[in-house]
């Protein structure tokens, strides 16, 4: 695996079918974009953001895509970087947005939106699903409770075939 800067430290607040909207109960379809130069101007630690997704989006090995709301996508409801390890995808980062982090948060089911398109990235390049990722230790078993993610060595966590369908499944049913 190669080098690792960040572990993963996002709470799955609620496997949904999208996003859910925790005043109003709605629900609302998204969509999972390649993030764009002027969101980079948006996302940064000046607006609360936690990461560097500049930063981020300028390294060769990397991915960065955005959630968005269906038909709406400028406002960002979270942050995704993966690379191709040509075997399995490999989650660098994961963010909400600063308005669906802690309590109160605007929208639940956002982490498990994210993850599970890591999942649907693996797949359509052949790799059956096979996401890993390096955990912050206190929040190992809440992954393997939540993704169904297993350990496999140190803070090293993956989500296999199964654990991957499930949640490509919950979030990306065919329209």
């Amino acid at each position: 695996m190669k080098g690792h800067k960040y572990h993963i430290g996002i709470e799955i607040d609620r496997l949904t079918n999208s996003i859910v909207n925790t005043i109003s109960g709605d629900s609302f379809q998204t969509e999972i974009l390649p993030i764009t130069k002027d969101d980079l101007k948006s996302v940064t630690k000046k607006a609360d953001w936690k990461f560097n997704w500049k930063a981020e989006a300028k390294l060769a090995d990397r991915k960065v895509y955005k959630l968005t709301i269906e038909g709406n996508p400028t406002i960002i409801q979270g942050l995704l970087s993966i690379s191709d390890y040509d075997d399995h995808v490999f989650m660098h980062l994961i963010e909400s947005a600063p308005f669906n982090f802690g309590k109160p948060k605007l929208y639940e089911g956002v982490p498990g939106n994210l993850v599970a398109f890591a999942c649907k990235e693996s797949v359509e390049k052949g790799y059956e699903g096979f996401v890993a990722f390096v955990s912050k230790t206190k929040l190992m078993r809440h992954y393997k409770d939540t993704l169904g993610a297993h350990f496999i060595g140190g803070q090293r966590m993956a989500i296999g075939r199964e654990a991957a369908a499930k949640l490509i499944n919950q979030y990306f049913k065919p329209k």
